[in-house]
């Protein structure tokens, strides 16, 4: 299964092809995506990613995951978030979202095992 491109981008709203709805933040891998809905984990903007929020897309079976921290980069990745997902074997891109969204939808369009959680406001 290939991982499905992100169609459109913009202020709290995102299109992944293939899936007739919109997202306000997302979590994307091969063969699927769904809504980010962070009162799952109790994510907010600081700490921010926690573990609990990619543990999904990581059991996807992905190589690399791509993290948006929002468009004005408000969303902390804590080290230890990222190190979790190292210690799965799973490299880790944490980016702007619109540079998130480009380096998600490079790397799917190369056939790349690749998931991705993108928050698209602050």
């Amino acid at each position: 299964m290939s991982s499905p491109e992100i169609a459109s981008l913009s202020w709290g709203h995102m299109k992944v092809k293939g899936c007739s709805s919109s997202y306000k933040d997302c979590k994307v891998w091969p063969g699927g995506s769904r809504t980010w809905d962070w009162r799952e984990t109790g994510t907010d903007h600081y700490p921010g990613v926690q573990p609990a929020d990619l543990e999904e897309v990581l059991k996807k079976g992905i190589d690399l995951l791509v993290i948006g921290r929002g468009m004005s980069e408000a969303l902390q990745v804590p080290s230890s978030t990222v190190d979790f997902v190292k210690q799965k074997g799973v490299d880790v891109r944490v980016l702007q979202t619109e540079k998130a969204v480009a380096e998600y939808n490079k790397l799917a369009s190369q056939g790349a095992k690749v998931g991705g959680v993108f928050h698209s406001t602050c």
